[in-house]
């Protein structure tokens, strides 16, 4: 599995996913969801909307795969990363499974290609240089541990800050 790199607008991107840090409700928010289900179109909402009714939402940590409407990607896997108190409310762990489980349904899938922003750095307030990272080590992990079919994960970076601290680490 390669891993790359780029600053920039992930809603853009023609990749097989695009991970999208959703909220739990999976209705829209600020940020980076916000921007998927405004380009993406009323499909993903739809889509979230039938998720929502079989299953309520989706839990922290946890992942849920939609079409990505309008998106020039196929699908929109959202994940709802965990909002930062203290670091000792399981913030890590459940950061780590965002990018363990988005990785899992992309494989389920079958898809080769994937595209995570920054999950929970935003509004939710995870300390940046940790959420880095976890996440570069959750990839790696993934990629060690099992045979998989990925052949591409890139992380979108949309602020410069996140790019630095994802350039030096990787």
């Amino acid at each position: 599995m390669e891993i790359k790199l780029i600053s920039g607008d992930i809603t853009t991107l023609k990749v097989d996913a695009i991970v999208n840090a959703a909220n739990s409700s999976l209705m829209g928010g600020g940020g980076v969801d916000g921007a998927i289900h405004r380009k993406g179109g009323s499909e993903i909402l739809e889509a979230c909307i039938k998720i929502r009714n079989k299953q309520g939402g989706c839990d922290t940590g946890q992942a849920v795969i939609t079409t990505a409407g309008l998106l020039p990607a196929q699908y929109v896997i959202h994940t709802v990363g965990p909002v930062w108190q203290d670091g000792n409310h399981q913030e890590a762990k459940l950061l780590r499974s965002c990018y363990l489980e988005s990785l899992r349904l992309a494989e389920a899938h079958s898809l080769k290609t994937v595209a995570f922003p920054n999950i929970s750095t935003g509004v939710y307030r995870f300390p940046k240089p940790k959420a880095a990272e976890i996440a570069i080590q959750a990839v790696q992990e993934y990629a060690r541990m099992y045979q998989t079919k990925i052949e591409e994960v890139t992380f979108v970076c949309f602020d410069q800050e996140n790019f630095d601290l994802y350039n030096h680490l990787i």
